[in-house]
This record gives C-alpha cells, structure tokens and sequence, in this order.
C-alpha cells in the first residue's frame, strides 16, 4: 500500500477529485446511507483516513459518532489530526498510524474507500478485509469502493478522458495510465465475491458506479 508522503499528502484533497470521476457523490451516498443505518454514539472504522476531510463530514451528521481514523502515512494523519483540531472534534476520533489489524477498539461500520487497488491479491487483500471483518460487530456495515478490472475494453480510456476533463494534466494521465499497468491491482466482481465470502462477509449490493470505480456495501456475517 502507497504511502502519501509530504507534498502528496498536502495536495490530496485537490488532486482526489480529478483522479476519481463522481468522488464527491461516491462520499455523499455513503455518508446519506450511514445516517439512516446507524444510531446515536455509533463508532466508525475509516481505513484509509487520509487527511481526514471524510471523518470531518461524517462528524456533522450525528454529535455523538465516534470514529477511528486509520492510515498508514503520518503525514497524511498530520494533516487530519489539525483538521480535528479545527473542527473541535478531537475528543471523538482515535488516530492509528499502522495496520488496521493492530486495532482494538469494535466497530459499527466500516468504511473503506479508495483504498483496496492499492493492495496485491497475493494474500494482503484477504488480510485487510479479514483485519476489517475483526474490528467489525457483528452485522456490521462494510462500505467499500474500489477500482475495479474493466467490464469493457475501452472503459480505461473513457476514465482517463474524463479525468481530463476535470482539469487531470496530460503528464498525470500518462502517470495514471502507468499505474493502471503497474501499481494498481483491481479485482474482477467474481473475485471481490470470493474474497468477501472467504472474509465473513454477505454478499456485496452495488451502490455507486461511475466508469472503472464501484462502490459495495456488505454485512458482516
């Protein structure tokens, strides 16, 4: 998994949505999906925190939430502890820099955004998502969205286009068509199927897709 380290993690939160056609929407619909499944003083597990502009709108919504804000870059957890800070919303999230494994604290839901591409499905995939399944109560909510393998042969291309057209620079859309073939690491649905039911997961029901990005929303057995 990538580490954002300093200027990357600064411009995160600018470059996100043009990498990401519909990635504000992606949010929103999650966001408006765990408003109506989640009750007062429900603890959130976010993988992948970030620079934490998720959690901060999250905390909106409900007063009494509580979440865990995970990621393995500091630089990025720096950005959102002062984020927190601005906020006023210190007392309600616990910071983890390290592997989600490592966590204690159970969760009611479990968001996972934009972050499984990342990892090789060499036995790292199972992994996280057994490292989720671990943190989560029982019934609780994954939502999680991905890249994922094109269903058509030109769907990459299209990304890519429209990435442009959301201001992506010519040399970033040579870098993402090289992380395409390179750093990334997608999953076909049979597969992401597969590796939720191995992780303790019901089936996955479909709830964002835009071009090579899905999002899914599944129920820990």
């Amino acid at each position: 998994m990538p580490i954002f380290n300093a200027q990357e993690a600064s411009e995160y939160d600018s470059q996100i949505t043009r990498l990401v056609p519909g990635y504000e929407l992606l949010h929103s619909t999650t966001a408006a999906q765990l408003a109506v499944t989640l009750k007062d003083n429900a603890h959130i597990l976010v993988v992948g925190a970030g620079t934490g502009k998720e959690i901060a709108e999250l905390a909106t919504i409900n007063s009494t939430w509580q979440f865990t804000a995970q990621d393995t870059s500091s630089d990025m957890l720096d950005i959102a502890k002062q984020r927190f800070i601005d906020l006023s919303i210190t007392d309600r999230v616990t910071i983890h820099h390290g592997s989600p494994c490592e966590i204690k604290q159970q969760a009611d839901a479990a968001l996972c955004l934009l972050v499984m591409h990342f990892v090789a499905d060499n036995g790292d995939k199972k992994d996280l998502l057994s490292a989720i399944a671990t943190q989560l109560k029982s019934q609780g909510k994954l939502f999680i969205a991905d890249l994922m393998r094109p269903e058509t042969s030109y769907e990459q291309d299209a990304q890519l286009v429209l990435c442009q057209k959301f201001g992506l620079s010519e040399a970033a859309a040579d870098r993402m068509k090289h992380n395409f073939e390179h750093e990334f690491y997608p999953l076909d649905r049979i597969r992401f199927a597969d590796l939720l039911d191995e992780c303790g997961f019901n089936a996955a029901k479909l709830y964002f897709k835009t071009l090579g990005f899905s999002g899914y929303v599944s129920q820990k057995r």
